[in-house]
């Protein structure tokens, strides 16, 4: 009976154990949804301000371009004339110069 007993205590610390690693294995991959969800949160919410710019864009070039024009997207310009020079990205340089602090601005 003693030996039964030590060994049902032996398998009960055995099975306290696996259930304590499980729960810190849930709590966890817990933290790690909560992260993936606020991530597709902000992630749809970025989603959303993107096509509203491109909406507004499409609406814009429509608008400035007059009925006669084919593109449907932003992303694929209208060009009545051939000449891409407006919409190519590499001709938008001036986009992608960082701005630069002056060190009068940073003294008090």
């Amino acid at each position: 009976l003693v030996s039964q007993v030590a060994q049902l205590r032996k398998e009960n610390q055995q099975i306290l154990t696996s259930i304590n690693i499980t729960m810190q294995q849930y709590l966890s991959v817990e933290v790690e949804n909560s992260v993936l969800r606020a991530q597709v949160g902000e992630l749809s919410h970025r989603l959303e301000s993107l096509n509203e710019i491109v909406d507004v864009l499409n609406a814009t070039i429509v608008a400035g371009f007059g009925a006669a024009t084919t593109s449907s997207t932003f992303v694929e310009p209208i060009n009545n004339n051939n000449n891409n020079s407006f919409f190519n990205p590499l001709n938008m340089g001036y986009l992608n110069h960082p701005i630069m602090t002056s060190a009068d601005i940073l003294q008090y």
